[in-house]
């Protein structure tokens, strides 16, 4: 009998083409394919065909490892170690380098002689980081002033504190004036650094400080309203009050707490105050 004869047992495929029935009794056309081992594997159908390719790539695990990754652990562990120690000797060295730049404080004291033996002579400064003598005190500057009411009587204001003024203009606000920060505190540097213990003016700049002290004092006066309706400034004087910054517990160093008041003689401020309205 023919294999592509018609019967019971045979079964039409696409086209009408009749298949044998493989073994079992089962037909060659049902999707199965015999394999070279004599065993059955399926074909994929259309969907699983197309599902292979929507899969991520595919990595090659044979890929070689570059850096640290490439090294065994126990290498990979000795090159943390020493990364670790290089970090902590850099920066060891820039903060005895540090102490050694900066000014005399609680630490140089202590610990001066190992930064020294750290430092000399191989990591030798010729300069300084920092200003040799930081300020270490609270200054505060005050103006009174001697005011002519309308009706020709003389009275003397009360202090003003310009330095708290200033504070308080300063605190809470993250774009203060250089006004606001700079033009009392460098006045008075200023007045002191050209004067002597007895206030006296040593040279033109003595004399140009003082000025400059007048003419903030009147401004300052007449935004606070001193001298009232009518009235007029006609001296002003200044005093300073400084105070010791208090060290930190366990530095263990001893500083007066008492203030130290400095008050300066009185000064005729007319003449600047005609120069000051001439000028606006």
């Amino acid at each position: 009998m023919d294999a592509y004869d018609t019967g019971s047992g045979a079964r039409q495929g696409r086209g009408g083409q009749e298949h044998p029935a493989g073994p079992g009794g089962e037909a060659g056309g049902t999707g199965e394919s015999v394999g070279a081992a004599g065993g059955t594997g399926a074909v994929p159908g259309p969907s699983e065909e197309a599902a292979e390719p929507a899969a991520g790539p595919r990595t090659d695990p044979t890929e070689p490892r570059t850096g640290v990754a490439a090294l065994s652990p126990r290498y990979q562990i000795g090159a943390v170690v020493a990364l670790t120690v290089v970090a902590v000797a850099v920066c060891a060295h820039l903060g005895l380098v540090f102490l050694h730049l900066a000014p005399s404080n609680t630490l140089t004291k202590q610990h001066g002689a190992a930064v020294n033996e750290w430092v000399f002579p191989e990591f030798e400064q010729n300069w300084k980081l920092f200003a040799p003598n930081p300020l270490q005190q609270n200054i505060s500057v005050q103006v009174r002033a001697e005011v002519s009411t309308a009706d020709g009587e003389i009275r003397t204001t009360g202090w003003y504190d310009l330095s708290a003024e200033d504070g308080r203009a300063i605190d809470g606000n993250p774009v203060p004036s250089h006004t606001q920060q700079n033009e009392l505190r460098r006045a008075w540097d200023f007045f002191v650094a050209t004067h002597d213990s007895e206030d006296r003016p040593v040279g033109l700049r003595g004399t140009l400080s003082e000025s400059y002290l007048r003419r903030i004092a009147v401004l300052r006066l007449e935004r606070n309203d001193a001298a009232g309706p009518g009235g007029v400034v006609e001296r002003v004087q200044y005093r300073s009050r400084t105070t010791n910054v208090e060290p930190p517990p366990w530095s263990g160093e001893k500083v007066s707490d008492r203030p130290t008041v400095r008050e300066l003689p009185w000064w005729t401020v007319s003449g600047d105050g005609a120069q000051k309205e001439g000028a606006a």
